[in-house]
């Protein structure tokens, strides 16, 4: 079956199967084959100079492309409505090549502060040693974005949905911002998929994933993804240089003028990703094609079953509030039926009565859930944010981030869902 000039005839559940695979041309193979090589041999000494000029596309070496992940790349560029993908070694290291490409030293972004505790330290502490500085702001107030752009800013970014506090974010309000100011809207999709968010079509100019959660399934690989929307015009001032300025690795090509709507997916791979190295393996893009296949299935499950335990929370003693956006009470109720009416994704979080030790006592009671500092799993999963992911951060940090004392985050799996209820049940009377 050849997708490529039909990808956009195709829906969702069948994008999430075929878009970017064909079967083996030398084989037959109808499953993605993992090019378990390191290198490529080249046509003809023309040949290999065109790779290396960027005057023709084909593998060179598999720190910088695989065929493997090309397919997955293509995969995930599909979903979210992109032009071109950079599969990359983890979530962490997508997020490093775009502000990579961005940012020179003295440049800011301003960032929600509603993130996962992993990209509030990296923002906040190691990509200082680049001389890259971070603003923070409100995801629940648009223009608190505003407030904070000077002329050092090079970008937006946050979280569709804010990892572990569950908030829904406005994103096209803040869009809004970044497009009237200039800037490049970046977006983490990570807890919400292209299942349920699609950022691009509500402003994202790039979106980045943590491949490991949702779009993996698993728990068994590790990997991240940028995400293309081609909609940035990266020549219209002389503000992002590496884009827009003749590029010396490349004897002079101006990487926008030359690559136009895929030109900053490109630049992350072939400057970032060629010099920084933090590269996918064919195996783990194997393993995160094969979730892939079947994210629409999981992700109404998972959003069924979340649904299901945050209404039991929100009535549970032990209880003091639930953190969930398809809760009606929920102040992002609203935000969640216009951006993700399918399901407010799989991870919320809930204060438990008894603050810190509590929240420790319960993560060694449960049974069925593992207690890990990872989401989107088929199992579901707990963890006390305060005691863990958050740990490193101040007390001021981690209630901004949503991760006081009190709180306890979970992944909600694909078990049935009166064994889930039955164990938070049972370890909330421990």
């Amino acid at each position: 079956m050849n997708m490529q000039s039909k990808l956009t005839d195709y829906g969702f559940n069948t994008l999430s199967i075929h878009a970017g695979a064909a079967p083996d041309p030398t084989t037959g193979a109808r499953a993605t084959p993992i090019y378990q090589t390191t290198s490529y041999v080249f046509d003809d000494v023309d040949h290999a100079a065109s790779l290396f000029g960027l005057q023709a596309v084909g593998n060179i070496y598999t720190r910088i492309g695989n065929p493997t992940q090309a397919v997955l790349e293509e995969r995930v560029a599909a979903l979210e409505g992109g032009t071109a993908a950079l599969a990359t070694a983890s979530g962490h290291a997508a997020q490093l090549l775009v502000f990579q490409t961005l940012m020179q030293p003295g440049d800011e972004f301003i960032a929600a502060k509603q993130l996962y505790g992993g990209s509030v330290n990296q923002f906040g502490q190691a990509f200082k040693s680049f001389g890259w500085h971070v603003k923070w702001a409100d995801a629940q107030d648009p223009d608190s974005f505003r407030r904070q752009i000077t002329a050092k800013t090079k970008a937006i970014f946050i979280e569709s949905i804010a990892n572990p506090g569950g908030i829904v974010t406005d994103i096209e309000a803040i869009g809004a911002v970044a497009k009237e100011a200039g800037l490049p809207f970046i977006v983490d999709n990570t807890l919400a998929t292209p299942y349920l968010i699609r950022p691009i079509e509500w402003g994202a100019d790039i979106v980045v994933h943590s491949l490991t959660k949702f779009l993996g399934g698993h728990g068994t690989a590790v990997g991240g993804i940028i995400v293309d929307a081609g909609s940035f015009d990266w020549s219209r001032t002389k503000k992002f240089p590496v884009l827009s300025e003749p590029c010396a690795s490349y004897q002079g090509v101006k990487l926008h003028e030359a690559f136009g709507d895929v030109a900053f997916v490109t630049a992350c791979r072939v400057l970032g990703l060629r010099d920084l190295g933090p590269a996918i393996s064919p195996f783990n893009a194997f393993l995160i094609l094969n979730g892939l296949e079947t994210l629409p299935l999981r992700m109404q499950r998972h959003c069924e079953n979340a649904r299901t335990v945050a209404q039991h929370l929100s009535r549970h003693p032990r209880v003091s509030w639930v953190n969930y956006a398809n809760l009606t009470n929920d102040p992002c109720y609203g935000l969640a039926q216009t951006y993700c009416p399918k399901g407010a994704g799989a991870v919320f979080t809930f204060g438990i009565r008894g603050g810190y030790d509590a929240g420790v006592n319960l993560v060694n009671s449960v049974r069925l859930f593992s207690h890990l500092a990872n989401v989107g799993d088929t199992r579901s999963l707990i963890i006390h944010p305060a005691s863990t992911t958050h740990r490193q951060l101040t007390d001021e940090q981690r209630a901004a981030a949503g991760a006081g004392p009190e709180v306890v985050r979970l992944s909600i799996g694909l078990e049935d869902v009166a064994d889930i209820i039955a164990d938070l049940d049972q370890a909330l009377a421990e």
